[in-house]
Parts: structure tokens; sequence; C-alpha cells
């Protein structure tokens, strides 16, 4: 049995003595496929050599009684990831660069007539040949094995098409090659350069669509980014700092002020506010207590803490996170393509007229019959090939792609423009998406006796060394409205509550209900408006002076004020609009209330986004999902096509197919036009380059033999192609002249 060359580490909890390490030790060296295991009671770690998977490891550790899980280094795994789709691009592009040296000097020096002719060079054609069969099966061999694949299922897709023509292409030069006699002077003409520049193109577009998606990576590593690489454990007494990888099961870390939290776990002394914003969405902090849970990737704003791990490696949240994006990333079925819808029923088509044509030159053709009927039926597999349905839908495509970036759109790839305008429901994050994304001061009440701009400068005089967002609101709007606030003494921050300080000998307190509950202030005079704000999704923020209330200031993530005309224009051309958030249902009715949604769910968590989007794919419907936040990562990975908005994180941006620069909801509806519009485009291109096709089939069969004596004269079928490329390309520039719907 081989050894693995690395073993597998696991985080064991609840050892408490060595006879806990042996039973663990015993327990997994009985396992068949163990070959060697040692436990480690300081770290409470285990290392295992053999051939057994990590679950099945974990699984044997918690039936002997103890908690395991395995200590995985995420970054390492991820590079290990990205070296192999690497390897695969790079891959691609040597089979593009190959049939490119062989197919494109053929090109060239047949269009100057530098090539001598096939009756006085047989042996140079000859090696030219075989030099294009070795491109072919160097460059070409996958599309050939799917083509095969495809035929034992009795299907047909775009592999089948490149296959049968180029393989016609060169069969039929070899045969012309081999026995020039055998056919009329007429149809003495090779096509190796045909299959193998056919060959390169199509190997660099797929090159450069697999550098599109390997992009998304790069949300992984953002997200793996998050996770700080040390952290400080508490073991014996003593602090240090270790690797994130050797943080295990039940040990005791030390988070200060400014830190990202390492892993996942619960507060055991301490206390502070934690910016949640990545796994919630939500920008205001969260206080944390004894008791608490606090998540890895979340930041700690103040105050110094410990916590105790209880997950730790593949088990803790950011973890899971990252995973969802990787699965929805690899499962995320390729669009089907129209051009393999096409060549469903193109390539039977073909192969039957091919067939048939075979059989009436050999039934009723002029001798030799067996020669005629060969000509006609290769030359028909020839001119099949896929010139104008290749161009079809990738010219239609850049040139959709660009005018999408006329409007602030940016489109990944293609299979996302054209998904766009099959959406049949938009599901929208909250906020930064539908709201700025950051808390505003948007509306001050003062009570009889003091004006708006003493309220909002005594505000600003005590929350100014004050570090909490919602302080950070009432400076920002009083710098604003030109405010300086008064000199202050005595600040002091009242966790959880509010801050105080002193301002002209008077004690002025600003913070929630509970203070001033604390403080002995009669909130009686604005309770009803206060409570009106509140519905409305705001946070009452009360101003009072010893006992006496001042006012109050409201504070919300105010809604961006273009999304209600936004989800408007959506609505009217019959997609459901649905909104879904971390925040609470009070704030979340209120937002989906003011810009006219049909339906919301809040209070959810990153995992249970991507499960509603699964949900509404489960019932039919093609969804779209647009969000701003790492929380919405996974789900933008998930939907049919994902929406970033450009102000947002780059982990939503890396994970969405269409990023929306100028941070508008507008930008929804214009991709979806736009989507629509280049849709439309392509199927006229493939009926286009379908109609030339068919032409020239009969003329390839030989229909205009008994009328004119023409066989496939090589020059019309050139021009032929030309043209059908030509025509391609002139319909798609008209994308160039489409324009929205203003706003």
């Amino acid at each position: 049995m081989a050894q693995t060359r690395d073993p597998i580490r696991l985080s064991v909890g609840g050892m408490s003595c060595a006879g806990c390490v042996a039973a663990v030790e015993n327990a997994l060296k009985a396992a068949p496929g163990v070959e060697a295991a040692t436990v480690n009671f300081v770290e409470h770690t285990a290392e295992v050599y053999g051939t057994l998977p990590a679950t099945e490891l974990v699984a044997i550790v918690q039936a002997a009684g103890y908690e395991a899980t395995e200590l995985k280094d995420l970054e390492r795994e991820q590079e290990e990831r990205e070296a192999a789709e690497q390897r695969h691009f790079q891959g691609r592009v040597r089979k593009t660069v190959v049939a490119a040296a062989v197919g494109l000097p053929l090109m060239l020096l047949g269009m100057t007539d530098l090539l001598p002719p096939l009756a006085q060079a047989r042996g140079l054609w000859l090696l030219l040949g075989l030099l294009t069969l070795a491109a072919m099966v160097y460059s070409g061999g996958h599309f050939f094995s799917g083509a095969v694949k495809q035929f034992r299922l009795h299907n047909a897709n775009m592999d089948t098409l490149i296959a049968m023509g180029t393989g016609a292409a060169w069969s039929y030069s070899m045969a012309i090659v081999l026995f020039p006699d055998a056919v009329p002077s007429i149809a003495r003409h090779a096509y190796f350069e045909a299959a193998a520049v056919i060959i390169a193109l199509i190997n660099l577009g797929q090159a450069l669509e697999m550098r599109a998606r390997t992009r998304t990576s790069q949300a992984i590593r953002r997200l793996i980014g998050l996770q700080p690489k040390t952290a400080r454990v508490v073991r014996n007494g003593e602090e240090r700092d270790l690797p994130i990888a050797q943080v295990g099961l039940d040990d005791t870390l030390r988070l200060r002020p400014g830190e990202r939290v390492p892993v996942d776990g619960v507060i055991i002394e301490g206390h502070s506010t934690l910016d949640e914003s990545m796994l919630t969405g939500e920008p205001l902090p969260v206080s944390k207590g004894v008791g608490d849970e606090v998540v890895g990737g979340t930041i700690n704003r103040s105050g110094s803490f410990l916590y105790q791990a209880k997950r730790i490696g593949g088990e803790t949240v950011l973890a899971r996170i990252i995973e969802l994006v990787r699965r929805a990333q690899a499962s995320k079925p390729a669009i089907g393509r129209l051009v393999d819808q096409v060549a469903a029923i193109f390539v039977p088509t073909v192969l039957i007229l091919a067939v048939v044509t075979f059989l009436i030159w050999y039934n009723f053709g002029p001798e030799p019959v067996l020669s005629y009927a060969i000509v006609t039926a290769m030359t028909l597999l020839v001119i099949a090939c896929p010139c104008a349905l290749g161009l079809a839908t990738p010219i239609s495509i850049m040139v959709g792609v660009g005018k999408a970036a006329e409007y602030g759109v940016l489109i990944r790839n293609g299979d996302a423009l054209q998904q766009a305008g099959r959406l049949t429901t938009v599901v929208l994050d909250k906020t930064g998406t539908i709201t700025a994304g950051h808390p505003s001061v948007t509306e001050l009440v003062a009570l009889p006796g003091v004006t708006d701009t003493e309220l909002l400068s005594l505000a600003a005089a005590v929350e100014q060394h004050s570090e909490h967002p919602l302080a950070q609101a009432v400076m920002e709007r009083a710098r604003s409205d030109g405010i300086s606030p008064p000199s202050t003494s005595d600040f002091e921050a009242l966790v959880g509550r509010g801050a105080q300080a002193r301002v002209a000998e008077s004690m002025v307190v600003c913070g929630n209900q509970r203070l001033m509950v604390e403080q002995g202030v009669d909130l009686a005079p604005l309770a009803a408006r206060a409570a009106e704000l509140a519905a409305a999704g705001g946070t009452p923020i009360y101003l009072a002076q010893g006992d006496r209330l001042l006012g109050l200031l409201a504070i919300a993530d105010p809604v961006k004020p273009d999304s209600r005309a936004a989800v408007a224009r959506l609505q009217a051309e019959g997609i459901e609009v649905v909104m879904l958030t971390g925040d609470q249902r009070p704030t979340a009715e209120a937002v989906a209330r003011a810009v006219g949604v049909d339906r919301f769910i809040a209070e959810l968590l990153p995992e249970d986004k991507s499960q509603q989007v699964s949900q509404l794919q489960a019932q039919g419907k093609v969804v779209g999902m647009v969000g701003d936040g790492i929380n919405d990562a996974p789900a933008l990975a998930t939907a049919d096509v994902g929406f970033a908005i450009g102000s947002g994180t780059d982990v939503a941006i890396e994970s969405s197919d269409i990023t929306l620069m100028r941070g508008s909801l507008h930008g929804v509806a214009d991709a979806i036009a736009i989507s629509r519009a280049t849709v439309r485009n392509i199927r006229q291109n493939l009926l286009g380059a379908f109609i030339y096709n068919t032409l020239g089939l009969p003329i390839a069969a030989g229909l205009l033999w008994p009328i004119a004596g023409i066989l496939l004269n090589p020059m019309i079928a050139g021009a032929a192609m030309a043209l059908s490329s030509v025509t391609v390309v002139s319909n798609a520039n008209r994308l160039r002249l489409f324009k929205t719907e203003p706003h």
C-alpha cells in the first residue's frame, strides 16, 4: 500500500488526558487503510498517513467519542486549483498555435498561387496532408472525440460540425492527392488549409472563453484573503501567533481592535462591536459579549476579547461560503448555444443528403459513376463546414458586449449576455443594491425651543470622538451642513447604548432608548415619531441635555433615488422582482414598500440567499441575482445570471457574470434589453448562414451538373463562403445602432 505524500491533519476536540490520546490513536490505527497515526495532546491534533479520505477519518474519531475536523490550508488548495486551470488554458493556446502554424502559411500560399499544382508536386502535397493530419490530431483531437461521444448518444453539436467538416475536408483533399485521376479535373482542389485554420480559430475562441471563466477563481482568492494568515492563540497561559492551519477546536484565541476574526467561535471574556457586513451585508456593527458567536472573516471594531474556537478549517462559515461559490461556479451548466441547436438538426440533414447524393450519382450519374458519386458526396460534406455558422454567434456577442459597455454594463462572457434576455425573475439584495449601502442621517426632529442646527451641532459634539458607524453618519451630516461641533470634555463611549460628553459645563447624552431610560429622560414627546421612523427602517438616536430631551436624529440606509423607477421598469417587462436581505423584517418591509418589489424575504444568511435562488430555479424560473457584498457571492454564482454593483466588493464582482459600473438598477434592465437585441441578431445571423449553407449544398451535390455542367468550382464555393461571412458581420454591426429605453 503506497503511503500518501502528505498526512491528513485533524483537529481533535474533547481530549483531556493521555488515555484520550491513546483512544484516538488506537481508533485511527485500527481502521483499514490507515498506515500510521500520531496524536499530539498539546496541540489537540492528529496526523494520519494512509489512503482513507478525511471525511472517513473524522467519522472514526467521532465514533470514538471525540470531536474532529480536518485542518485545511485554503490558500494552498486554491493555488493548486488555479495551477490546474492555468495548465488547461495553456494547453488550449498551444493547440491554437500548432494549428495556426500549419494552416495560415498554407492559406497565404494558396491565395498567392505560390503552391504548385497537385499534378506537378504530389510528394509535396502528400507531405502537407500528413502535416495537416498531425496538427488536426494534436489540436483538434478533442473535437473528434466529442463528436464520437455525441454520435454514441445519437446527438449532434458544434463538435460534430467541426469534426465532420474538417474531417471531410482533409479526407477529400488526401484522396485527391493520392488519386487525382479518379475525379474530374474541375473538382481537383485540396482543402488542407481550411481544416487547420478552422480548428485554430475555434481553439482560440475556446481559450479566450476559458480565460474569462478562470477569472472567477479570483472571487475564491479574495474570499480566502478575508481569513487572517495567523491567529493569536492562548495555550498554557501563554499567547503566541500561530498559522491559521494550526488553530484547533476549543483553542482559546485573543482578538484585538481592528483585527479580523480567524475562525468561528464563542466569546468567553470581554465585549466588543463587530462589523458583520461580510456575513449579513448590513453596514451597522453588532454588539457582542460573553456567550455570543463570532464568525471568521468579520472585523472587530472596538474592544479586545477572548473566544473559544468552535468551527475551524472547512467547517467555518467563511469556508462554507467559499465552497458554495466553488460549487455554483462548477455546476453552472453551459448555456445551450444556438449553434449546437442548429447543429442538432443540420448535421443529420447533411449526412442524409450526402448518402442520397452518393446513391443518385452512383445509380444515375455518368461514367465513371463511382468517382462522381464519391466526389459529390465528399464535397457536400466539405461545403457544410461551419464557416459562417462559427462566426454567427461570436461576432454578435462581441458587438453586444461593446454596446452594453456604453451603458456602463460590463459583461464577462457571451453566455451571460445570451441568458440575460431570458430572465423571468430578478432577485435584489437590499443594502448597497436598492439602498446606498451606508448609514446616513435622514431626518432631524427637534423639540420646541431647539433648532435643527443646534440639535445636529450638539450631536456632532458628542459623536466627534466616537468610531461607531452611526457616529460617523452624524459627523458626515454635520460636515455636509457646514457645522463645526463645539469642543467637549469628559467623553465616554457607552457600549451598546451611545455616548456622552460635557459641552459648555452641561452633560449631553446621545444614544438609544435604553440609555435615555437609564438617564431618567422622558421620551413621551417623541415616542410616536420615533415609532414611525423605526417602522420606515430608520434607527432613532435621541439627544438629551441632562435629563431634558432635545430631539432625535433618524439614521437609515437611504434608498437610491432611481431604485423605484428601475424596479417598475423591470416589472413592466413582465419580470418578477424579489428582495432578499439579512436585515431585520421591519426595515426590509419598509424598503420593499418604498420601491414596490413584488415580495421580500428578510433575516437571511449567505447560504440562505443561494438556497432561495435555487428554489426559484427549481420552480422553472430563470433567475438573475443582483448584489454588492461578500454575503451575496454564493447567490450570484448560483443564479443563471449574476449582476454585481460596480461599487460593491471585489468578491461580488468576481463571482458575477455582469458588473453594473454605474451602480444603478437601471443597468439590469439595460442588460436585459441589450441581451434580447443581441440574441435576435444571433438568430438572424444563424438563419443567414444556414441559408448560405443550404443553397451551397445542392450545388455541391451536383444540381448544376445536368443544367450547366458545373461541379463544385472551388472559386464559386469560396466566394459564397466569403459572402456569407460578410453578411453575418454586416448584420452584427447593426447592433451598434441599438438604443435602450431612456432613464
